[in-house]
């Protein structure tokens, strides 16, 4: 489910980690620019038989709505698959992802991309640090969620963007501007009141945060020379041995609930890879039709939709200083989104002023 490293900056775009590769348009497809994003593409109002902005936007926003309310809705899903344990539910997500994408591919005719990608150590090397951060999210987020914890997974994506804008500076050595250093700051004061409303670090919500930092961060990086679908299919090549050991060792030990709950959570296991693979192609038909902008605002629908299914659904327990620690979380985010804001609307001027000079020249 979440990076922010944006080519004006960390904090210029608020957008989701676990799929910033999905952005760029897969090399078999043409690439298409919404109004706002700047420049032109393939597809607008110029090309006969194209599709409208309108429609493209709307489409995109409908695509950006699906992806972020399943991944929001997920913790329903793991509530169901009870009471499998993280290890097995992570386990079986991943094997029957590759298989899922497997059957991808051969549709779309694509296994030339994925062996492409596979043999390409420069692309290859990331994508499995990548694999290796997205199963700790996916452990800690499993595990969150199963134990009684799905408010503080909601917290760790609430305070991923923060997290980004840190990789910023400590990893790209960019500057903040003074409403990102504001947002920062009462960002640390809001880990330190709910340190004290839990009693512990929030640790749940600080791993879910840093390991989906940086697995944007790595995404980000590689993300212009492959496809989404290329990408998660890599990942879980990656993953797939040691989800299969897994899976084997927890059915010798009878401990797996896979093959003894009957056949409705058998199945309900299979389709994790349905429902891991649909919201990140969701996430890459919404990228490419709208600005990162509008896409960094639709992000924060996911931890919403977990937040108010862990209060009405799990009846978890909000004290008044966790309720105090989240209200300050939301504070920083409005500040971030703000400066998002202004920095995008900015930059849509300078470039306006860019292009009315060069047809002055």
């Amino acid at each position: 489910m979440r990076n922010i490293a944006g080519a004006g900056g960390v904090g210029d775009n608020v957008s989701t980690p676990d799929q910033i590769a999905a952005s760029s348009p897969s090399p078999s497809q043409p690439t298409t620019t919404t109004a706002g994003a700047g420049g032109e593409g393939t597809r607008g109002a110029g090309n006969p038989g194209s599709k409208p902005v309108r429609s493209e936007s709307t489409a995109g926003i409908l695509f950006g709505i699906g992806a972020y309310g399943l991944w929001g809705l997920l913790p329903l899903y793991f509530f169901i698959l009870m009471p499998a344990s993280a290890i097995e539910i992570v386990a079986n997500r991943v094997v029957w992802s590759l298989l899922f994408c497997a059957l991808l591919i051969t549709i779309t005719r694509a296994w030339k991309s994925f062996w492409a990608a596979v043999k390409d150590r420069r692309v290859f090397g990331p994508l499995a640090l990548a694999a290796v951060l997205i199963a700790i999210n996916w452990l800690t987020y499993t595990f969150g969620v199963t134990t009684g914890h799905a408010v503080e997974t909601s917290l760790g994506y609430f305070i991923n963007p923060l997290v980004s804008v840190l990789l910023g500076v400590f990893v790209l050595k960019e500057k903040l501007r003074p409403l990102q250093w504001a947002a920062v700051g009462i960002g640390f004061v809001a880990v330190g009141v709910l340190t004290f409303s839990y009693g512990q670090l929030p640790w749940i919500a600080l791993i879910l945060a840093f390991s989906f930092g940086l697995y944007g961060f790595v995404k980000k990086r590689v993300g212009p020379k492959v496809d989404a679908l290329t990408s998660l299919s890599v990942e879980t090549v990656v993953l797939a041995p040691f989800a299969a050991i897994t899976m084997v060792v927890l059915a010798v030990t009878g401990v797996e609930t896979l093959t003894t709950l009957g056949a409705g959570h058998f199945w309900l296991l299979v389709a994790s890879g349905v429902i891991t693979a649909v919201p990140l192609l969701f996430f890459g038909a919404s990228a490419r039709r709208l600005p990162m902008t509008t896409i960094g605002l639709l992000q924060y629908f996911a931890p919403i939709l977990q937040f108010i299914v862990a209060l009405t659904v799990f009846n978890e327990t909000m004290t008044t200083a966790r309720w105090i620690g989240f209200c300050v979380v939301w504070l920083a985010l409005v500040l971030l989104t703000i400066d998002m804001l202004r920095t995008t609307r900015k930059n849509s001027v300078l470039k306006k002023r860019a292009r009315l000079a060069a047809a002055g020249a």
